[in-house]
């Protein structure tokens, strides 16, 4: 089907020599985030039963590990410069940028799909499984999508970055969509009871923003979801 939403041509951005202190300083919670979530169970935990002494060891090492990244510019938007600035230059993927990405989409994905999974299963049955859900399915879930990104079958995972105008928007409508869900899900999380009825509607919310906003990413409405069509430069 042919793409009829918002797009952006590449000769129309403004180019960036070099990316401001700023700029980078606030793409490294983005990180921080990304990684403290990889122990699924863990997290899950922290948003049960609050902050733990795990959470937190596991917080001093993810800042020390993204810090030291960070200073090394091996984290996508903490580099000096923009790495790409042709979205259409078929220029290799820097292996940081594979890593962090396939990571990312783990922390998109395995949390969407878990907490969906506990919704349907807790409208249909009055009983809430996702304690056991995230001990028994999160590490195989999160295996797989590793194992995509390693293959490089993740969207800018891949050995080249031609693919990048597009690619992105399928990244960044991914975040939009489950960010927005996951949000309004933990405010239901602790204002409805966990009853069948409180089940249903928290289901409902929650599939109903992710097709939403995945709706408005699919059009381009949303920022940083509209394809970029071939010209001169792009920055990321």
């Amino acid at each position: 089907m042919q793409y009829s939403g918002k797009v952006e041509y590449a000769h129309q951005r403004k180019m960036r020599e070099r990316n401001k202190p700023y700029y980078r300083l606030a793409h490294w919670p983005i990180w921080i985030w990304v990684f403290f979530l990889l122990p699924g169970p863990l997290t899950f935990s922290l948003f049960a039963h609050g902050f733990s002494r795990g959470n937190s060891i596991w917080l001093a090492i993810v800042l020390l590990g993204t810090g030291i990244a960070g200073l090394s510019a091996q984290l996508p938007g903490v580099e000096p410069r923009p790495y790409i600035l042709r979205f259409d230059e078929d220029r290799p993927n820097p292996t940081y940028r594979k890593v962090c990405y396939t990571f990312a989409w783990n922390a998109v994905l395995s949390f969407a799909l878990l907490n969906l999974s506990g919704l349907v299963i807790a409208a249909v049955t009055g009983k809430w499984y996702l304690k056991q859900i995230y001990r028994d399915a999160y590490f195989p879930l999160c295996a797989a999508i590793l194992l995509l990104g390693a293959a490089g079958q993740l969207p800018r995972v891949g050995r080249s970055t031609k693919g990048e105008g597009t690619e992105r928007r399928y990244f960044y409508g991914s975040v939009w969509a489950v960010t927005t869900a996951q949000t309004l899900l933990l405010v239901l999380w602790k204002a409805l009871p966990e009853t069948r009825t409180g089940s249903l509607v928290k289901l409902i919310v929650f599939a109903g923003a992710l097709a939403l906003m995945g709706t408005l990413a699919s059009r381009g409405v949303l920022p940083r979801t509209r394809p970029i069509l071939p010209g001169e430069v792009i920055v990321e």
